[in-house]
């Protein structure tokens, strides 16, 4: 298998960033990734004592399907983020700024409505990753296992529906899942592979449109018994991994 994109999602539920590399740490998740969130307005989630969270107390696709029409970028030199809605022109913050974490409240408080059950706060805490669960890891998802599914699903799937974030080619179709137990080499990288990965609703909206337009979960069921598409790995050893580098069983020299 052969690394084919990497990607960072910098704001819980909202959109990817492509890498070409990217320096992994031991026990830690991809650096900047889901490293902000917007907590909904009833969400407990306290910055000073931060406890992992369902997804569904922070702003989620599995919830909230019209915020993939926001495109994202981040700058983690500077804490610039830029959103740029489906109309009207781009909203530039600087999120060091107060002022300007409040007008990305408000804006996406707005933007999502009653959906946001109550106003939205930006959320982030020194070390805290805002993954969907505890562990901090990285996902991997085989594009030979996802061709299986449009298979079975009749449609393409655009690979960001699944939110990973390494994608690799070649290999077996579900051979990701031989993986679970092993450690993997991944550029300079080790990770211990540990857990398949239980796909959700989110995965149904289109990353391009926002409309729930497919159903990989009850079509992973119905056809393959599980609803499974990807696995985590932990950091074992961290390294440099980069678009191109091969993903191999490690082998103790």
């Amino acid at each position: 298998m052969r690394v084919e994109h990497i990607y960072r999602y910098p704001v819980k539920g909202f959109s990817a960033e492509a890498l070409e590399e990217v320096t992994l740490t031991p026990g830690q998740c991809l650096p900047h990734d889901r490293v902000y969130a917007l907590a909904q307005g009833d969400s407990p989630f306290d910055t000073s004592a931060p406890v992992w969270m369902r997804k569904t107390n922070f702003a989620c696709l599995a919830a909230n399907a019209r915020i993939a029409k926001l495109h994202t970028a981040y700058d983690p030199k500077t804490a610039q983020l830029v959103i740029r809605p489906p109309e009207g022109a781009p909203l530039m913050l600087d999120l060091k700024k107060p002022a300007d974490r409040t007008r990305l409240e408000d804006f996406i408080t707005d933007y999502m409505g009653e959906e946001a059950r109550g106003r939205l706060r930006l959320a982030e805490a020194p070390g805290y990753n805002f993954t969907d669960i505890p562990q901090k890891s990285v996902s991997i998802i085989s594009l030979a296992s996802l061709a299986a599914l449009e298979r079975a699903h009749g449609m393409r799937l655009d690979p960001l529906r699944f939110r990973a974030n390494i994608y690799v080619s070649g290999g077996a179709e579900w051979a990701d899942f031989d993986l679970v137990g092993q450690e993997i080499q991944l550029g300079t990288a080790r990770l211990r592979v540990w857990k398949r990965i239980v796909r959700c609703p989110a995965t149904e909206v289109n990353p391009d449109t926002a409309e729930r337009d497919a159903r990989p979960p009850r079509v992973l069921r119905e056809n393959f018994g599980h609803a499974d598409l990807g696995v985590q790995a932990e950091v074992l050893e961290g390294g440099r991994v980069a678009v191109g580098d091969a993903l191999e069983v490690f082998t103790p020299a």
